[in-house]
């Protein structure tokens, strides 16, 4: 395998479809799983697909997982081989390890044997669903750190009509506008009535925020939530 690849370890639901989308993307995927079936589905979607066991220090590398650059654990169902084979990963020398989780206790473990990024996805997932009960015009929401998150919200309807400036965001709400998405009518090319999306990227002070536009801020959840109303 060459350098700048991804290795999926583990097949299940989750990295059936990392592996997948991966490779959409138009990266070079590794698929590794210990299931002939599973294996040989997949294959025709990735770069190279093999049947291998995890825990098999030997198997991995002859395999190629050592050779990538990024490769994602997905044995989230059994944490001992999760376990091992973030070890033999780590032992390798690989330069971005990922690891799905199956519990709070698993994402703690793995974040102590050193791997780069722990993705708990049944968690993710209920905080998303949750988010979107509670918060309706929130539409994406991604969290910075646990102080600040990047969101897309709808512009409540108190500053419709407002520039930036006269609508005293900042010290109102306490985020900061980094982005407006604006849906604008226009004529399209038959002579019929469309939208058309317009997106500033550098909002200054005097533009003004239109009814519906989509205000994409940098604030704390709590300043965020208050913008929502």
């Amino acid at each position: 395998m060459k350098k700048n690849q991804f290795a999926v370890i583990g097949l299940g639901t989750f990295g059936y479809s990392v592996a997948v989308e991966l490779a959409k993307k138009g990266m070079q995927v590794l698929a590794v799983d210990n299931n002939n079936e599973t294996v040989n589905r997949i294959s025709q979607f990735v770069t190279q697909a093999l049947i291998a066991d995890a825990t098999d220090e030997k198997a991995m590398e002859d395999a190629g997982v050592a050779d990538c650059d990024s490769v994602i654990i997905s044995i989230g169902g059994n944490i001992e081989t999760s376990i091992l084979a973030i070890l033999i990963v780590k032992e390798f020398g690989v330069k971005n390890v990922i690891v799905k989780s199956s519990s709070r206790w698993h994402s703690k473990v793995a974040a102590k044997l050193g791997v780069d990024t722990v993705v708990y996805p049944e968690f993710e997932m209920a905080k998303k669903l949750v988010d979107n009960i509670v918060m309706p015009n929130i539409l994406e929401q991604i969290e910075l750190s646990k102080d600040y998150n990047l969101v897309e919200v709808v512009a409540p309807k108190e500053i419709w009509g407002k520039t930036i400036k006269n609508s005293n965001i900042r010290n109102n709400y306490g985020v900061n506008i980094i982005a407006i998405r604006k849906h604008v009518p226009i004529i399209n090319d038959d002579g019929q009535s469309d939208i058309k999306e317009e997106i500033n990227m550098m909002p200054g002070s005097d533009d003004e925020i239109g009814r519906n536009d989509i205000l994409v801020v940098i604030g704390s959840e709590k300043s965020v939530a208050k913008l929502r109303g």
